[in-house]
């Protein structure tokens, strides 16, 4: 089983909201997965994007492949970490 970490949309209608999710590769965007592990909500003022780091890794050691979305939400919110931190 190869595994993805990817966003699934939830929300209404013209309100998005996503959810981090960790993934079979060959099940639909929405459908099933077998583990939340954050969130992403772009309508926010800032943008809100929380992950839990912990299980993030983990599933990137087990052999999870991040989608490129994810990937570029990831690299954002490491930039903009070690630019409060500076």
């Amino acid at each position: 089983m190869s595994v993805t970490i990817r966003l699934t949309r939830a929300g209404s209608k013209k309100v998005p909201f996503y959810r981090v999710v960790a993934a079979d590769r060959r099940s639909p965007r929405d459908g099933r997965f077998i583990e939340q592990l954050g969130v992403y909500d772009p309508l926010r003022d800032p943008v809100e994007f929380r992950v839990n780091a912990e299980r993030l890794d983990h599933w990137i050691k087990v052999g999870a492949v991040p989608s490129e979305t994810v990937s570029q939400l990831l690299r954002r919110q490491r930039t903009a970490a070690a630019a409060t931190k500076a």
